[in-house]
């Protein structure tokens, strides 16, 4: 993934624009009394930019918090079918083909999904088809990025054609509009079919009177061009509605498929395939209408719905006035994510780190995605059209789970808890609708298989912990009890492996046989790492059960999260102890390198072997004691020269773009050291992390990297899934407060803290000295005052006795 570096923020992170929205609903003209004063508007300090270059994957276009429709650009490296990220933008890359209605936040991926019906300004005339233009020469169009602006809610952009376009959006519609030159010809291509992993289907027509056109996409295909297992997932899943009006008249009109154009035609389809390079290229339908330019901009309003074509116009009425312009749209945009940002308030710091921090909160607050329309109408799992539950406010989808479940959904619950109540009421929605199958990663209504473990079952529990409890919580818990427990025909199939293993508990029979996921026979995508994840997800399954009075369930969960014992090998090396897969005979898979990814899913050895949070003490003992535990975190961390090495690329040590190991930072505390947790943790927010479009250390993987950068910005971190505790460490800024919407704020106060004071002298918790470097749970769900007293050298006194130390 690479190292992030600092990067001076673009114009994207410094230019206010009139931006923001109400609930999703209909738009006001004037703003809240208790708006913020523009100076201090979070708003202000959010440049959707970064990460969109250096494997970040994420997008600048226009998007409300949790929003359906995400409208960004799709951009061209010279093929219709390679944009150059993941997500259909590339910072590196400045040749768009249009403006897309979809995206997913930092999938990894390349590409991952969405980008649906790119819709693209051109001033030329239309003289062949779109699709037959294989090499993005005649339909395409260049642009410099000192003519874009990315702020919450809105993108603008002027295409080296001259072409204006300024975006901004509800939750499920937008108003768009192109500015043309008048003295070049004005059109506007749909290239329905034209979804970032393809399409096995698409539909434009043209109603020429309304001044509307109106299509869909059935497409999908999350991760469906991956080489391991690819071909599970070149699949349709989901059909995207649109209906877009205009307020000026067709001058003319056409549509195409294939190399065929049709000048005059209203109706047309036909898919892409989901091939790649050449066995998709020139396929393909879409549709053009033209316009005679007169100076002023051609407005365009458009609705999506996964549902149908009405549930697409139901939500552009409900959502955007007829007489809405982009200005009243954005300004409606901004108000809604000032007072999302303004969930965690912080004060002091750098203006570069301020940058950083709320630009993180932007991206966390992205997702989960709404999929259900403004009727509570969504698309199942199972192929149907189904309505929210009583008392559920909307449908979420795009779960990343294996990503989010280590710190995403934590920040969730705690500052959107009704958010995080119907998203695990939508995951539940949609096991009951898929066999009882939790799939470990959801896009839109699809069960994509993508990654590996369980972590629905380290996620719900998280949320019961962290007091979320509007969702089915004794239906959820048994559903994922029984998956837990109860082989499935799936798990005995290698159908997409690895990457897209259909089991969601792989050989589960075998499993609970021997106590481990045999590598030779577990049709998973490495036996050690699947052992880990589901250790750790009946750990949290187990804490959930014990709250819930299933003691019989909670012990025998217990018993099974010490699973982890099982897959290390003491003897793995000379020198030191290691995960390690084994076969179904009990021996170990040799040879065996700490190095090596054999047994693993996007890790080596070296990594996996940390990733036992719910028993560190134990982990420790098997290495040897807490003092040789610590000191293979310090060769983790730092080169044999003592130098750090936080930034990847190394397989024997941190990598900070990818999940097995964000949380291994914070083990010091566990460890009894807790200063160095505190260094290390710095050092990692001062290198990997920053401004511009580099900003990232690797993808977002929706929000989780954000995530972890905002919890450790504030000086804490969550210990492990099923659990409301909280680590302790040093705050990046002076003050900040975590707004609880479901009963008192979490406090911060570290006067003088930056740079020069990195390391914890002293913590009070609601005014009594705190001599252990966790908080019991009682800040997640009761609120509460940590009072920092920061200093320049460590202390390495506090919060060391070993009978307080985290466990």
């Amino acid at each position: 993934m690479g190292t992030g570096r600092r990067v001076r923020p673009g114009k994207a992170g410094v230019i206010a624009t009139l931006v923001a929205l109400t609930a999703g609903s209909v738009l006001t003209a004037t703003a809240s009394p208790a708006q913020p004063p523009d100076q201090v508007r979070p708003s202000n300090e959010v440049d959707p930019l970064i990460g969109s270059a250096n494997g970040g994957n994420t997008y600048p276009g226009a998007v409300l918090p949790h929003g359906m429709i995400a409208w960004s650009p799709t951009s061209t490296k010279g093929d219709q079918t390679d944009t150059g990220a993941a997500n259909g933008y590339s910072y590196d890359v400045t040749r768009i083909r249009g403006f897309s209605l979809t995206h997913i936040n930092g999938a990894g991926c390349h590409p991952g999904a969405a980008g649906d019906v790119p819709i693209m300004p051109i001033a030329k005339d239309v003289t062949s088809s779109p699709t037959a233009d294989t090499t993005d020469e005649i339909y395409a169009d260049d642009f410099s990025h000192d003519d874009e602006h990315a702020t919450p809610g809105r993108y603008t952009l002027e295409l080296a054609s001259g072409i204006g376009t300024d975006l901004a959006v509800s939750e499920r519609a937008g108003v768009a509009e192109f500015d043309f030159p008048t003295d070049k010809p004005a059109n506007l291509l749909f290239r329905v079919s034209n979804s970032l992993n393809g399409s096995e289907d698409a539909h434009v027509d043209i109603h020429a009177k309304q001044r509307k056109v109106t299509g869909w996409v059935l497409t999908g295909a999350f991760c469906g061009r991956r080489a391991n297992g690819g071909e599970n997932n070149r699949k349709s899943y989901y059909k995207l509605h649109f209906s877009a009006t205009f307020d000026h008249d067709f001058a003319r009109y056409g549509t195409w498929r294939d190399d065929e154009l049709a000048p005059g035609s209203t109706t047309n389809g036909g898919g892409e395939g989901y091939a790649t390079g050449a066995d998709r290229a020139g396929r393909g339908s879409g549709g053009y209408v033209g316009f005679d330019p007169d100076g002023e901009p051609v407005r365009m309003r458009i609705g999506i719905s996964y549902v149908s074509l009405a549930g697409a116009e139901a939500n552009l009425r409900q959502e955007i006035p007829a007489s809405a312009t982009v200005d009243d749209v954005a300004r409606a945009g901004r108000r809604k994510w000032d007072r999302e940002l303004q969930r965690i308030r912080i004060d002091g710091g750098t203006a570069d780190q301020r940058v950083a921090f709320t630009t993180a909160l932007y991206h966390a607050l992205l997702q989960p995605n709404i999929i259900s329309d403004v009727d509570g109408r969504y698309p199942g799992m199972d192929g149907r059209v189904h309505r929210i539950e009583r008392g559920q406010q909307a449908q979420y989808s795009n779960f990343s789970g294996w990503d989010q479940y280590r710190a995403h959904v934590q920040l969730l619950a705690l500052i959107k808890p009704k958010v995080a109540g119907d998203f695990a009421q939508s995951l539940f929605n949609f096991a009951r609708q898929n066999g009882g199958v939790w799939d470990r990663w959801v896009h839109i209504n699809g069960a994509t298989h993508v990654m590996t473990g369980d972590p629905s079952a380290a996620t719900l529990p998280t949320f019961y912990a962290m007091g979320v409890r509007n969702f089915d919580v004794k239906g959820a818990f048994e559903s994922l009890y029984r998956q837990a427990t109860v082989p499935h025909p799936d798990g005995l199939s290698d159908k997409g492996c690895p990457g897209q293993c259909e089991g969601q508990r792989p050989n589960l029979a075998e499993y609970l046989k021997k106590h481990y996921a045999p590598h030779d026979v577990c049709h998973c995508w490495g036996g050690a790492a699947e052992t880990l994840e589901d250790a750790l997800a009946d750990y949290a399954l187990a804490q959930w059960a014990r709250d819930l009075g299933e003691t019989r369930k909670a012990k025998e969960l217990t018993r099974r999260a010490g699973y982890w014992r099982n897959v290390y090998n003491p003897n793995a090396t000379e020198e030191a102890g290691y995960i390690q897969a084994r076969n179904a005979d009990g021996t170990w898979v040799t040879p065996f390198d700490p190095g090596s990814e054999a047994g693993f899913a996007q890790g080596t050895s070296a990594t996996y072997t940390w990733m036992v949070p719910h028993d560190v003490q134990g982990l420790a003992k098997a290495m040897g004691g807490r003092e040789r535990a610590a000191e293979r975190l310090d060769a983790f961390f730092h080169n044999p020269d003592g130098s750090w090495a936080v930034g990847g690329g190394d397989p024997l040590r941190y990598d900070p773009t990818n999940e097995p190991g964000i949380h291994v930072p914070w083990l010091y505390n566990a460890l009894g050291k807790p200063w160095k947790t505190q260094e290390t943790v710095r050092e990692i927010i001062n290198t990997q992390y920053g401004t511009g479009p580099k900003g990232l250390p690797g993808n977002d993987d929706l929000g989780t990297m954000s995530a972890w950068y905002i919890f450790s910005a504030l000086g804490l971190y969550p210990q492990k899934p099923g659990s409301a505790n909280l680590l302790i460490g040093a705050p990046l800024f002076p003050h900040a407060v975590i707004e609880r919407p479901q009963g008192p704020d979490i406090v911060i106060n570290a006067p003088g803290a930056g740079d020069e004071r990195p390391y914890v002298g002293s913590v009070k918790l609601n005014g009594k000295a705190l001599d252990r470097s966790w908080d019991g749970g009682v800040l997640a769900t009761r609120g509460g005052r940590l009072d920092h007293q920061l200093a320049a050298e460590p202390n390495t006194d506090w919060a060391t006795d070993p009978a307080a130390l985290p466990r």
